[in-house]
């Protein structure tokens, strides 16, 4: 048994300043750091993630390790706590790879009276203050789709999606607009990033990727979602946060709709983020930021377990 850590004792002190240079960053701006839970009642319903489960002997029901911090945040949001941001780890039940570990340490940040614009140009100060500085390049879902393949996402045919897809490998002819986008941003279009751009924004994602955005007030057929890409690999995902209630519980019904349509379990809605946001969310803007992945950009190492002391091979 190798019993040893994978992170050298060198990458664990580097990593150690890197996340102390960030509370700072954070501190100095009058963010309040907190904590939620990890362990929680509800899951997510996002048909892209599963979350690990557990079961509690002493009231025979099924905890879940969290996802993300994002429900338990808004609540503190809705309670007037301002600006908060929070480290903590974050679990999910899917892959593991170079890129990828079911348990993984996570930044999230909420700023109260900004949009996602807003919130973007302060991702840029927080990543000067860590790494070397590089200008960003912010594109629209939109425009990245029509200048790597030439196409418009919401308004191409699912036949010519298909097309496409079968062009670069892909022989699930499914009729999901969304799967099919997926499979072009995952291969042809980060394979574009990763060669033209160190630090992009993506920004405006089609509405039916909204998840927990505000749906964009000048184009109704985008939401006001972003993803961060460093060097083509996605960091960050942040939100122009959603404040209706009714539009939330949709959404989340939705999900368990292709939930179950996929043949996955359906999960309880949250009744406590509804609560919160039927109390009033401020006007906010909050993002998710994968801290492994930005660790080991800035080092310029080529595997997540590079930067984890014991992952999931040796945990």
């Amino acid at each position: 048994m190798n019993f040893k850590p994978s992170a050298t004792l060198e990458t664990s002190r580097q990593r150690a300043r890197i996340i102390t240079g960030i509370r700072n960053f954070f501190h100095s701006h009058q963010y309040l750091e907190v904590e939620t839970p990890i362990l929680s009642r509800y899951a997510v319903t996002d048909v892209q993630l599963d979350s690990f489960s557990s079961r509690f002997m002493s009231t025979s029901e099924d905890l879940y390790l969290s996802t993300s911090p994002e429900y338990h945040m808004k609540r503190l949001l809705a309670a007037g706590y301002g600006p908060i941001f929070q480290i903590t780890k974050a679990f999910r039940n899917d892959e593991l790879g170079t890129n990828h570990n079911p348990e993984f340490t996570i930044l999230e940040w909420y700023k109260p009276n900004s949009d996602h614009h807003g919130l973007m140009d302060e991702i840029d100060l927080l990543l000067d203050s860590v790494m070397e500085k590089e200008d960003s390049i912010r594109m629209s879902y939109r425009d990245l789709f029509q200048t790597v393949l030439e196409i418009d996402p919401v308004n191409t045919t699912i036949s010519k999606l298909q097309l496409i897809c079968a062009d670069y490998g892909y022989s699930n002819q499914s009729d999901d607009r969304d799967e099919l986008l997926d499979f072009l941003m995952t291969g042809p279009v980060e394979n574009w990033i990763r060669k033209n751009h160190k630090r992009l924004f993506i920004y405006n994602y089609p509405k039916s990727q909204a998840a927990l955005a505000k749906i964009d007030s000048l184009n109704p057929d985008y939401a006001n979602r972003f993803e961060l890409y460093l060097d083509g690999l996605e960091i960050a995902n942040g939100f122009y946060e959603l404040s209706d209630p009714d539009e939330q519980r949709r959404r989340f019904q939705e999900d368990n709709r292709k939930r179950r349509d996929l043949g996955k379990a359906e999960m309880v809605i949250d009744p406590n983020l509804i609560a919160a946001l039927e109390s009033g969310l401020p006007d906010c803007a909050g993002v998710a930021l994968g801290l492994d992945r930005l660790v080991m950009m800035i080092l310029g190492l080529k595997s997540i377990t590079d930067i984890i002391c014991f992952p999931m091979e040796r945990a």
